[in-house]
């Protein structure tokens, strides 16, 4: 009989060993890092020795994470993304987190001039590299089923804030934008675009050129009814945007600062350049701000064809009907930026 109890008392203390065991392994801590929380980026087709080598360093024990790990069969399904990691998690925890808690990221795209600065930034901030983000928007035959080109495939993007998983491939990527361009372009932004007689892409194209002339958005409206003005009577647009950007498209070089268009520059031969070319540019100079867009379809209504910068008022324009007008108030601006010494 004291045999009997003598075993009934070591299976319990086993048992309740192995239980203690189990719940530590389960329940108990298993983050050794000091910060608050750690992120965790999961790489697409990470491997179970990859994810393990990745997480060891922010782990007390990857022993009994790998164990838990396999008993929830997560190392035969690992999910990439980008989770947040907190102190203090334990074992069971940190697999759930694994599973389930992708975080997405704000994707904050503000305007650049070229699909290729789109494409570098991204970049840094989703997992997809910048080659194949440039390559996925540049593809023969999605250009072909958007009826666009490599020059002008910028208008897709709006600059604005997006929710992304860091996780996101460049075709994802591309069909997002692909998705917000439409969503952006409704049937009235659609019918509006229509009664000005542009397609979206150059509706795009134009207010590009608005954002460049203007910082004011109040005065975009009336910048942007000066240049359909010009389309409609089959003028050149003259725009000095599009002059600096033949210079850089010219020179290859778009870090160059140019703070003055000079006689010579309108006479350079780039399809950028409205001087030369009528009509709209082969593509958009930048990535207009949303005001921009927003002034070209909803463009003032008047009779002015020329403007120049208001010296008197920093940032603004004034406006003319005529060319001796224009030349007039052309001739004090000049003077102005002479008695400045203002150069390139």
């Amino acid at each position: 009989m004291k045999n009997i109890k003598k075993w009934i008392f070591v299976l319990a203390a086993a048992g309740g060993l192995l239980l203690f065991a189990l719940y530590s392994i389960l329940f108990a801590s298993n983050t050794k890092f000091e910060n608050e929380y750690q992120l965790l980026f999961i790489e697409t087709d990470t491997s179970e020795e990859e994810l393990i080598t990745q997480i060891t360093p922010f782990l007390k024990s990857s022993r009994s994470f790998c164990w838990v790990a396999n008993q929830k069969k997560y190392l035969k399904n690992i999910k990439p993304g980008r989770f947040v990691l907190y102190k203090g998690m334990n074992n069971n925890e940190l697999i759930r987190v694994l599973r389930s808690e992708n975080k997405p990221i704000d994707l904050v795209i503000a305007p650049f001039d070229r699909i290729e600065e789109v494409a570098g930034y991204v970049s840094r901030v989703i997992e997809a590299d910048s080659v194949s983000i440039l390559e996925a928007f540049v593809d023969p035959d999605f250009l072909f089923q958007t009826k666009l080109r490599p020059e002008n495939v910028l208008s897709l993007i709006l600059p604005n804030t997006y929710e992304v998983y860091w996780n996101t491939s460049a075709i994802q990527f591309r069909n997002r934008m692909l998705k917000e361009y439409w969503d952006y372009w409704n049937e009235n932004r659609l019918a509006k675009a229509n009664e000005i007689k542009l397609s979206p892409s150059e509706v795009y194209n134009l207010a590009a050129i608005v954002s460049k002339e203007s910082v004011k958005v109040d005065e975009r409206p009336r910048v942007a009814g000066v240049y359909l003005n010009r389309l409609r009577k089959k003028m050149k647009l003259q725009a000095d945007p599009t002059v600096v950007y033949s210079i850089k498209h010219t020179t290859g070089n778009f870090d160059t600062i140019i703070r003055r268009v000079l006689y010579r520059d309108l006479r350079l031969d780039n399809p950028y350049n409205t001087y030369k070319r009528n009509g709209l540019p082969i593509g958009p100079i930048t990535m207009p701000e949303m005001s921009a867009i927003e002034a070209v379809l909803n463009a003032e209504r008047h009779s002015y064809l020329y403007f120049v910068v208001d010296v008197e008022r920093p940032g603004y324009h004034n406006f003319s009907k005529t060319l001796s007008e224009h030349n007039k108030k052309r001739r004090a601006y000049t003077k102005w930026l002479n008695d400045r010494n203002i150069r390139r």
